[in-house]
């Protein structure tokens, strides 16, 4: 198998004939996808999504993908392709149409709607190209085929992209529910009529690679909901994703069947919701859904709350609840349901959020105690089948951490794809296939971006470390007057300490020693006020280190006189 190195070189020019692809972003991680085909000096991107930040990335709001490599090429973009419409998909496309206003976006129905909606809040009207299954669409040298595959959301396609280099086909994210709930299963016939013709590179989603068998059907949810509803007493909460459509679906079912009210809460559930009912991908039993308001005059026992938060994010709803923050109050015999699996990485946020809906007395019903999450991606019993189906040429596993990657190449070796033409690559890394070989041959920058509040890319890691430092070790600030002709110290020095247990009054000792630094460092002829400075700031922190067990941030200032 090809493995990237971090010792890749700049990949060369582009060679005629010659197809180029470059993930800048879900290879690695799960989120933020987005993969950039090249031909010809022509650019075809696939999906452009956002990655969620962890504990370690205090304050950050989103992580995008690492435009660098295409910001100064956006006039020889041909089109953005939307797979479907979740947020690790399109989340990322605001910031991207920055670049480039009139970019046309292809999508299926369901996930332009979703997209438009959003782009509305970034005042960006965009060009749209709606697309079905079964259509076949031609932007510049790209040939473009559409196929429909079974995901956790309605509409969405994997696509099959061809040019004289060869064929790609990019599956987005799948699974091959044979019994799902609007009756769009995955279409093999096509995968198998691909496969005859010839897929020269299989870009395959990964994430339940190591899963064995087949996912359960989706429809396997909607009778446990029920049975959980039937045994609430009190008020039931639904936290799920805000685009999981199928299920917001049983959970609407379920609602109606025991005679409860459904209250949608938090803005991108109640926006996507709506937009699905428009389209009539969401089927809304009369009567069933009620406004927030109307809660107060209901009994408990009616009610039903679908939100967000089912990943422990700190603002979503359901955190919200638990911190007894939000309107919504639970307590002793009401029921909290989290119909989603964890993303890896969120576990101890989610955990969070379990304990305290426990403490409040809320029953918590998740994937880990009963059966009311199925994933949206395929497992290895499924991957094996459509490597049996397509025997492709190279194979390249896409939207994955390392291990799913490794187990989905696996797999692929395991049907008879020759362990050469399988490509392990992660961001930025560099593939040309040419002459029905796919090989790594370079890579390119491709770090995070992160988007801060209403700055975007300006955050570093350099400051992530900074802001972890002051949650972890806390701050000291360091104040010395000193005279310009003596060299001695006149005034001070102050230490102030913010995140201490501590008294202020556990410096004392060391004052005397900052002076004494200080006249010292002054006498050898290290007056200036930078270099004294950094004499405070390593007298105090290699005493903080040793006396407290600390390494906080340390601010030293020197003012001469």
């Amino acid at each position: 198998m090809s493995h990237p190195h971090p010792e890749l070189p700049t990949p060369p020019a582009l060679a005629d004939g010659t197809l180029r692809i470059v993930a800048l972003g879900g290879l690695g991680e799960i989120g933020r996808n987005m993969a950039v085909l090249e031909y010809g000096g022509r650019l075809l991107i696939i999906d452009c999504g956002v990655l969620f930040p962890e504990d370690h990335q205090p304050g950050v709001d989103l992580i995008l993908p690492d435009f660098s490599y295409i910001a100064d090429r956006m006039d020889d973009v041909d089109a953005i392709v939307l797979t479907h419409g979740h947020e690790d998909h399109i989340g990322g496309v605001p910031y991207l149409l920055r670049l480039r206003r009139d970019v046309p976006i292809i999508g299926s129905k369901l996930t332009l709607a979703f997209i438009e909606a959003k782009l509305k809040e970034h005042r960006i009207t965009p060009t749209t190209i709606e697309v079905k299954e079964g259509e076949k669409l031609s932007r510049g040298i790209f040939d473009l085929e559409f196929v429909a595959v079974n995901h956790s959301i309605p509409d969405a396609l994997a696509v099959a992209v061809s040019t004289p280099a060869g064929r790609v086909l990019h599956t987005g994210d799948f699974k091959m529910d044979q019994l799902p709930l609007d009756g769009r299963i995955t279409d093999l016939r096509a995968f198998a009529r691909l496969g005859e013709e010839g897929v020269d590179l299989f870009m395959v989603d990964s994430t339940n690679a190591e899963v064995p068998g087949f996912v359960t059907p989706e429809r396997e949810i909607g009778p446990v909901l029920s049975d959980v509803f039937s045994r609430s007493e009190g008020r039931v909460v639904v936290a799920s994703f805000a685009s999981h459509v199928h299920r917001v679906q049983q959970v609407l079912d379920a609602a109606h069947e025991h005679g409860r009210h459904v209250v949608f809460v938090g803005r991108s559930m109640v926006r996507n919701m709506g937009i699905a009912a428009d389209l009539g991908y969401l089927k809304v039993p009369d009567g069933v859904l009620v406004d927030l308001k109307a809660v107060d005059h209901l009994p408990d026992n009616r009610v039903v709350f679908m939100c967000t938060g089912s990943q422990g994010e700190p603002m979503a709803a359901l955190s919200r609840i638990a911190n007894q923050s939000h309107r919504i109050a639970v307590g002793q015999g009401d029921t909290v349901i989290l119909a989603s699996s964890m993303i890896p990485g969120n576990e101890s946020q989610v955990y969070r959020v379990i304990n305290g809906l426990m403490r409040l007395g809320a029953k918590v019903v998740h994937s880990g105690n009963a059966k009311v999450h199925v994933s949206g991606h395929s497992s290895e019993g499924e991957l094996t089948y459509c490597y049996n189906i397509l025997r492709p040429r190279n194979v390249m596993p896409v939207h994955g951490e390392v291990r799913h990657l490794i187990a989905n190449g696996a797999i692929a070796v395991k049907t008879g794809v020759p362990p050469k033409n399988v490509i392990l690559a992660e961001d930025g890394v560099v593939v040309d296939l040419v002459d029905g070989q796919a090989t790594i041959v370079g890579a390119v920058p491709c770090g995070y971006v992160y988007v801060d509040g209403s700055s975007v890319g300006e955050i570093t890691e350099a400051e992530l470390k900074d802001r972890k430092i002051l949650s972890e070790e806390g701050f000291i600030s360091l104040f010395a007057v000193v005279d310009a002709s003596t060299g001695k110290v006149v005034g001070g020095p102050q230490i102030l300490a913010r995140g201490f247990a501590e008294e202020d009054s556990v410096f004392d000792d060391i004052r005397p020693q900052v002076v004494a630094a200080l006249e010292e460092s002054a006498a050898s002829g290290n007056a200036d006020t930078h270099q004294l400075q950094q004499v405070m700031r390593r007298t105090v922190g290699r005493w903080v280190a040793t006396k407290l067990r600390r390494k906080p941030m340390i601010i030293p200032v020197v003012v001469e006189a």
